[in-house]
């Protein structure tokens, strides 16, 4: 048995023998880098000009709103502490007079709620409103325990999740909440109708599920069309007379982390409320797209005017968005095209008249995200913000003005990321910060460097992109140690600038931090990745089916010893989740080239991996399958491990089963491989504390300041 608060005592322990013996740090320090608030769940009111959104300011979460006509943030909520409690879920009333949010992480498979800082009191994740007008500003008021918070069409209620079932509290007063549905499975992705009586959520089966209406009134419940497959993403029709869904065909679940470029193709259903009679009005054509892949948005359906449905679609191979009437009858794979080009589309919302989306992409600019509009009948993309920084999360205000007005989060590649507002998005600005003094005074904006593109070869012929990170101030002929930076996911995309994800945010920084330290820092976007393509995204033998990802791993490693910065016998490898396993990879096939490596909960053998997520599946039923998915992990390669490995963990993962690093780690002794541990008791996969990811951090650089660097390398 692993013994854990141990392991922290050692790690603080070789991080104070570090720094004994290297020079005193002249660049900016890895806390200055990763001080920056962190914004997420922005949203505009249904009314009145109001925007809110979370901000993550080293830990400390807390809801912060700008109103007209002076949209000057401020702070709503008072937490105060960096407790790992995540807030999501925001939901404003339609007066705009309130907000529902959720405050805890959900339950593990044991029910558990995440409690990182090991509080004796435990952690629960709870649904809670607070009032902007009529109350005390900043004093929530608890609803009840869930998640998944949608406020009524009138204002009055709220229904939730709890337990996987369906609950429901009026919003004002203290009533305590009441279980509206008792259903088997799990009741996801509930949505109001327009008048509020009723309620249509998904009931997940686990190897199916249905479309669910509640009559509130009647205290009925009606499945629609229920069927073998996957019925998903459920929205109301404007005059709530009908509802549309996903359907994504039944398939074998053992094909986790494998390549799926085709299959049965998913289809869209349109259901009459009254009677649950659904009709089919496009599916996919068979071949290139049949297999649904999901854009980032509320809901993967959005009814826009004219009665056009608009969704992503990967038909000509590329993650387009697309329209198609709501009318039955439609021919297969017809459907109007939104989005033309080499390029695919992320964040996408509906302007408040129905009539625009506005999304972000990779469009003429491969490497960042930028904003555009288009007609949800068609037409071209407009851009909406271009040049060399990086936009996302747009948030259309309906301000009496067709909602011209225009917020969204903007970085770049040394300005980190902040909440902007341009009062008319047809224009091409001004654009103005909400939080004019959000950047800390101290931030090392100035320090920082501009990484550069490059494309490589893989070692086996494959062109990949990724980001070179040099040290300041090199002078000819110096050579320094060189690190690759791999991403997780795999569904990920690295670019040019600070990310739109928390975690690769985090991990931006932390290459910026490596930089400053001397390190030439390579950040590759490996197959298996977005950005590129389905094929890309789809590669052959990728992951569990033969890790060819490993060719871009190799790859990489080789550019950087032909880089006349790098001095190519100190060249290491890190990085997290699916990116430790590449990590682990790397270490284990290729320690003549990765002299060092910091794996943070990595996969080290796939069979386990696909257990996490597919608690029923069993390697004796596909004996084949088993076997390769073994050969593609790291435990399959260990007698050839030589380098040495720092492996980081929290004991509450969800995503990758701590055992992977215990089996790992025991393997490794076995062969004398030098390992050092760090653990989290009871922190997740994604860490939920400023403090745990300062720590993971911080001995990355230190191990390999005494693996790999040399006291001339400082810049």
């Amino acid at each position: 048995m692993v013994r854990s608060r141990p392991f922290i005592s050692l790690a603080v322990l070789l991080l104070l023998l570090g720094a004994s013996r290297l020079p005193a740090q002249a660049g900016p320090t890895l806390e200055q880098i990763l001080s920056t608030p962190f914004p997420t769940e922005l949203l505009a009111a249904p009314a009145g000009g109001r925007l809110a959104w979370v901000q993550n300011t080293r830990g400390v979460r807390n809801i912060w709103v700008a109103e007209p006509p002076d949209y000057r943030g401020r702070q709503l909520t008072r937490y105060d502490k960096d407790d790992g409690q995540a807030i999501g879920g925001l939901e404003w009333t339609p007066d705009a007079r309130t907000l529902v949010y959720v405050r805890g992480s959900g339950p593990n498979s044991r029910k558990e709620i995440p409690n990182p800082t090991s509080d004796p009191a435990g952690a629960e994740q709870v649904v809670w409103r607070i009032a902007l007008d009529g109350e005390k500003t900043g004093e929530p008021v608890k609803i009840g325990a869930g998640s998944g918070a949608v406020v009524a069409p009138g204002g009055d209620r709220v229904a939730f999740v709890r337990a996987g079932q369906i609950w429901s509290a009026p919003l004002a007063g203290s009533n305590e909440p009441e279980q509206w549905v008792h259903a088997r499975g799990s009741a996801t992705a509930l949505r109001w109708s327009p008048d509020g009586s009723r309620l249509a959520f998904v009931s997940d089966r686990g190897d199916h599920s249905f479309i669910g209406i509640y009559d509130v009134a009647g205290k009925a419940l009606r499945w629609i069309a229920p069927s073998v497959d996957q019925d998903v993403e459920p929205v109301w029709s404007p005059d709530g007379k009908r509802l549309a869904f996903l359907r994504q065909p039944a398939f074998s679940r053992a094909a986790l982390f494998s390549s799926r470029r085709s299959g049965h193709p998913w289809s869209i259903l349109v259901a009459d409320a009254a009677t649950g009679e659904a009709k089919t009005v496009w599916t996919a054509r068979e071949g290139t797209g049949s297999i649904f892949f999901e854009m980032v948005a509320e809901n993967q359906i959005l009814w826009g005017a004219g009665d056009r449905l608009v969704f992503p679609w990967e038909g000509d191979g590329w993650l387009h968005l697309y329209s198609v009437s709501a009318t039955p009858g439609g021919k297969t794979g017809e459907a109007t095209l939104l989005t033309p080009g080499e390029f695919e589309v992320e964040n996408v919302i509906l302007t408040p008249d129905r009539r625009e989306v506005v999304l972000s992409s990779n469009q003429d600019d491969a490497e960042r995200r930028h904003l555009w509009r288009v007609g949800v009948a068609g037409g071209r993309p407009v851009a909406v913000t271009r040049g060399k920084g990086i936009e996302w999360l747009p948030a259309v205000i309906p301000d009496g003005s067709d909602g011209k007005a225009l917020a969204y989060v903007r970085a770049g590649a040394k300005r980190p990321a902040e909440v902007v507002i341009r009062l008319d998005r047809s224009a091409d600005g001004p654009d103005r910060a909400l939080v004019a003094d959000g950047i800390p005074a101290d931030f090392p904006e100035a320090a920082l460097v501009e990484p550069e593109p490059v494309v490589y070869d893989s070692a086996d012929g494959m062109r990949i992109h990724g980001q070179l990170f040099l040290p300041r101030g090199m002078k000819p002929g110096e050579r320094r140690p060189g690190l690759v930076f791999l991403h997780g996911g795999s569904h990920r995309q690295m670019l040019l600038g600070w990310h739109y994800n928390s975690y690769y945010n985090n991990a931006y920084g932390m290459n910026q931090y490596l930089a400053s330290r001397g390190y030439v820092v390579l950040a590759i976007n490996f197959r298996a990745g977005i950005g590129y393509g389905m094929e890309f995204r789809e590669a052959l033998s990728q992951g569990a089916e033969g890790a060819s990802e490993f060719y871009d791993v190799l790859g990489a490693g080789q550019y950087l010893r032909r880089r006349s910065e790098v001095d190519p016998d100190r060249i290491g490898l890190w990085g997290g989740s699916y990116g430790g396993f590449l990590t682990a990879m790397g270490l284990a096939r290729a320690s003549h080239l990765f002299k060092a490596g910091v794996d943070l909960h990595g996969v080290h053998d796939w069979n386990e991996g696909i257990r996490t997520f597919i608690s029923d599946y069993n390697p004796l039923e596909h004996p084949e399958q088993a076997r390769l998915a073994f050969e593609s992990s790291p435990l399959a390669w260990v007698d050839d491990w030589r380098s040495p490995v720092l492996v980081i963990h929290g004991d509450d993962d969800r995503n990758v089963d701590f055992a992977q690093t215990v089996r790992l780690v025991e393997a490794l002794r076995e062969r004398k491989v030098e390992v050092e541990q760090l653990v989290f008791p009871d922190e997740i996969h994604g860490f939920l504390t400023w403090s745990n990811w300062i720590a993971a951090y911080r001995a990355t650089a230190d191990f390999f300041d005494r693996k790999l660097a040399a006291q001339g390398d400082r810049p």
